[in-house]
């Protein structure tokens, strides 16, 4: 791959806390190696206290790694070069409240050099594309954890970056919010940016994400396409809902069940099988059932970190 295709690059990224009155030593980041390519959705996921959140304050220069080393756009971290190519919003950022949203994206926008009409109409097309031009004038104070979300990405556009960078953007947001901030996600991979974003929600990312890493306490365990990582074509159970089943009926569905949950006359049915659907179909049309739905489940990103998460448990408890 050529090296201008690679927006973000780690090897061996690692990062030792030393904590407590003895200092004793915690790692956070272990031999992180990964790449962000340029024009993708990059999901950097794991549970809380993974390292998801030190890795992205050494990737923007906050904080300095113990081991290792990141570039951005092939350069290092603290370059000024890269950095202007660089949106970033923190997981928990400290916003002016008495700021409205126009004060507020203006701020920011002298911090990068812009003024007069250039800064005027560049925060006027943020408030658009963020969906906050109704709030352009309402202070900070009286938005809702979805507002703040997004116009804090509205911030991290204002420099008209190459390379967004999002850590946790939907933490904390109820549906109709993280609805709002992945539509805001797909917009900018439309318009040609990079995103990297981390999240420890694995539906969202499999929903937004052309590739994801993995990490667990501070490993990386698994990177890849999501298609790949969660072998999209297998089919691994089949759900049934049926009503009116008689109890001859269900008499001949039961040998072909995992599971039979009664619903007054309705039945939620899990197939031990998926190649048992058309002797289950045969059983329901001979019974005169009626089949409300059948539901195929495939595997998913939150199916395959859950067992890394078991595995890794049972390594530990097997080195102890």
């Amino acid at each position: 791959m050529p090296s201008g295709d690679l927006i973000v690059k780690t090897e061996q990224l690692s990062k030792v806390f030393r904590v407590g009155f003895w200092g004793r030593r915690v790692t956070a980041v272990d031999g992180l190696s990964l790449d962000v390519r340029r024009g993708e959705v990059f999901g950097f996921l794991g549970p809380n206290g993974a390292g998801k959140t030190t890795t992205i304050k050494m990737l923007m220069g906050l904080i300095y790694p113990t081991g290792g080393q990141a570039l951005l756009f092939s350069r290092p971290v603290c370059d000024p070069v890269a950095k202007a190519k660089v949106g970033f919003l923190p997981e928990s950022p400290y916003f002016y409240d008495y700021l409205t949203s126009r004060e507020f994206l203006r701020f920011y926008g002298h911090l990068f050099g812009l003024w007069g009409a250039t800064l005027e109409k560049r925060v006027d097309e943020l408030l658009e594309v963020v969906g906050m031009v109704h709030a352009r004038d309402l202070q900070l104070r009286k938005f809702s954890k979805g507002m703040l979300q997004r116009v804090g990405i509205a911030q991290a556009l204002i420099n008209d970056p190459e390379l967004v960078v999002l850590d946790e953007p939907m933490s904390g947001l109820d549906p109709i919010g993280r609805k709002e901030v992945r539509d805001l996600i797909l917009r900018l991979k439309e318009s040609g940016k990079t995103v990297m974003f981390s999240s420890h929600i694995l539906h969202d990312a499999e929903l937004l994400c052309d590739r994801v890493a993995m990490i667990l306490k501070g490993k990386l365990v698994a990177s890849g396409q999501v298609a790949e990582l969660i072998d999209q074509g297998t089919t691994h159970s089949v759900e049934m809902v049926i009503d009116h089943l008689s109890p001859d009926g269900l008499e001949h569905l039961r040998p072909l069940a995992e599971k039979i949950v009664a619903q007054g006359n309705r039945l939620l049915v899990v197939l031990k099988h998926p190649r048992d659907v058309e002797s289950a179909l045969n059983i329901v049309r001979a019974a005169k059932a009626t089949l409300i739905s059948l539901t195929p489940h495939k595997s998913s990103l939150e199916d395959l970190f859950i067992g890394m998460v078991k595995g890794q448990q049972s390594y530990g408890s097997d080195q102890s």
